[in-house]
């Protein structure tokens, strides 16, 4: 091992011993700057890739019990969250997509739509991801067109042979599905969690306003996510194709290979059926309330709505597969566990690991902390107030869920807002974009982790074009919340 490896290995835990010996956060709380130095050690090696990050998911397992901020159980509950097998179903439900086929014909049908370049392909892909993840969420968004992807990447790289240009346009083409989910989200009040969690607290908190409905949130949302996809789809252009000018693609073969695929099978028409009456109970799960019209959910059906999640219909479809017979291959279903056996355990740790530290961050009280901060912008010009909190909770976001940046930001927020003696949504309905916002980490959001499970992209690409976004996003928000809102 050269001196290099040796560095990176030690950097995170000599700064989080530095941390823990020389920072005192909370005189009377421990336990926020210990959790402060375990998220600095994780985040050094994640960011250096000293060791596998699958290796270092497995800190916060460790170190939580021992430094008495969780116990062992609670740790062990977050590597296992419900939306860990909304991961596991549709993963599945994509294995079956590619075992027989169906995410070429997609892919093809794309490509032979889309353009001839590296770059109207990532617009097309970042586009379709855009749009489905307004209505759904960006995590179901994701898990639906990374199939569709993987068989894009695959025949572009069938055109272009050098290895750099392939890594450029694969890279452009995950993180743009990762990213427009993302931003999709932000556009409509269904399209994302943080979204319907603020609208949950303002109707609460200020039920006599009735200035906020399904419309005057996409008033807002849609144009401000409009324009934070073209700067994406600019940024991502710029950062990873800009050598790929003369990667010009033939659309006619991609046209003639769709037409090759022929008629669809037995098994491409009932796995893409599965594929759409799965997006569909997606869609539908929870009520949807445009203005004077509400569609109910179908989960009302069962009682209590909130008991059945999404995860949930991923795992009961993936089941399915399991079940139902092939046509033309006798003795086997549309997916066999053989074949279910490729999923990637190592993001499933990922994934567990950005869990238990946002329940590290609110059980050690450092995300209430981070949170409180925000109380010494009250004396300051409201364009650094609402710049300050995006800031803020964009950075929580990075290393927490964003769901929990929201829940934990808002309570602060209105305390800041009765303070100020200013309109409420001109603080929260920022902070609720900027919770959105988390580019730069695979663990920072769930398309993040999703795409960076297909294993063609580093860390060093997200954070290459994640810093420009986060900043870009953070510009953005303010802008359109002082045109909209003042």
């Amino acid at each position: 091992m050269n001196k290099a490896y040796w560095f990176k290995l030690i950097a995170g835990p000599m700064a989080a011993a530095l941390i823990m010996l020389f920072v005192n956060l909370d005189p009377g709380n421990s336990m926020i700057t210990h959790m402060a130095a375990i998220t600095v050690w994780i985040a050094i090696w994640w960011l250096t890739e000293v060791v596998h990050l699958a290796v270092t998911s497995l800190l916060p397992f460790i170190f939580l019990p021992l430094l008495g901020i969780c116990d062992a159980k609670t740790v062990a509950f977050q590597y296992m969250d419900q939306v860990i097998f909304l991961f596991i179903g549709g993963f599945i439900i994509a294995f079956a997509i590619e075992r027989w086929n169906l995410h070429k014909r997609i892919a093809l049908k794309i490509l032979s739509l889309v353009g001839r370049s590296p770059a109207s392909v990532l617009m097309g892909i970042m586009l379709t991801s855009y749009l489905i993840s307004m209505w759904i969420s960006n995590t179901a968004t994701t898990m639906m067109l990374l199939s569709a992807v993987f068989a894009v990447v695959y025949q572009m790289e069938q055109h272009i042979k050098d290895e750099q240009q392939q890594h450029n346009i694969a890279a452009a083409l995950f993180i743009g599905l990762a990213y427009s989910a993302t931003i999709g989200g932000m556009a409509t009040l269904v399209g994302t969690p943080p979204n319907m969690i603020f609208y949950r607290f303002y109707t609460e908190t200020y039920p006599n306003n009735h200035d906020l409905d399904f419309l005057s949130w996409f008033k807002i949302g849609f144009p401000l996510s409009l324009a934070f996809l073209v700067v994406c789809f600019f940024v991502l252009k710029i950062v990873f194709l800009h050598n790929c000018k003369t990667a010009v693609l033939d659309k006619t073969y991609f046209r003639n290979e769709y037409k090759i695929l022929g008629k669809m099978s037995a098994e491409e028409k009932t796995v893409g059926l599965i594929f759409i009456i799965t997006a569909l109970l997606w869609f539908t799960r929870s009520d949807i309330d445009i203005g004077s019209f509400k569609f109910p959910g179908w989960t009302n059906l069962f009682g209590k709505s909130e008991i059945i999640q999404d995860s949930t219909v991923a795992v009961f479809m993936a089941l399915l597969l399991f079940i139902i017979p092939s046509k033309n291959e006798k003795s086997r279903a549309l997916i066999t566990w053989h074949e279910a056996s490729k999923l990637p355990f190592d993001i499933i740790l990922l994934f567990g690991s950005g869990f238990a530290i946002a329940k590290g961050f609110e059980v050690s009280g450092l995300s209430s902390f981070l949170a409180s901060q925000l109380t010494f912008f009250k004396t300051a010009n409201i364009v650094v107030i609402i710049l300050l909190i995006c800031i803020m909770i964009t950075i929580i976001s990075e290393f927490a869920s964003n769901i929990a940046s929201i829940q934990l930001a808002l309570p602060v927020l209105i305390s800041i807002q009765k303070g100020l003696d200013i309109h409420p949504l001109l603080l929260m309905i920022p902070a609720t974009f900027a919770a959105s916002l988390g580019f730069m980490l695979p663990v920072a959001t769930a398309p993040n982790t999703i795409v960076f499970g297909s294993k063609r992209i580093k860390v060093n690409d997200m954070m290459k074009a994640g810093f420009f976004l986060d900043l870009t996003g953070i510009l953005l928000i303010v802008l359109f919340s002082l045109i909209l809102l003042c």
